[in-house]
């Protein structure tokens, strides 16, 4: 679980989500574009709900790791969705498989 921080708070999603989300926002601002996404997030009180990201050139996004165990809230099919368009903006670079990883940070395998 991550928190997906953005215009001064910051949200609860799933690692994939928001491994997807960033990638796709760096796609979007090397190609100087924008879009409206729209991901699983874990509200207050622990229900489910969605948040709705305007993503750009000028998107300041980060995540950082939740420390308590929580239940993921994957969405497979909107990971393979934001993969899709980050392909077609950029579709000769790679999954960057050694950029999104945080062992040296001690967070655990995987950051993003």
């Amino acid at each position: 679980m991550r928190r997906l921080h953005y215009s001064g708070s910051y949200v609860l999603t799933s690692d994939e989500v928001s491994r997807a989300v960033l990638r796709y926002a760096r796609a979007l601002a090397d190609t100087h574009t924008s879009d409206v996404v729209s991901i699983p997030i874990l509200e207050e009180g622990g229900s489910h709900g969605s948040a709705h990201f305007l993503i750009g050139p000028a998107s300041q996004l980060y995540s950082t790791p939740v420390s308590e165990p929580i239940h993921e809230i994957n969405d497979p099919e909107l990971v393979e969705e934001l993969q899709r368009r980050t392909n077609r903006l950029q579709p000769s670079v790679a999954e960057w498989p050694d950029m999104m990883h945080t062992e040296d940070a001690g967070y655990g395998e995987e950051d993003f």
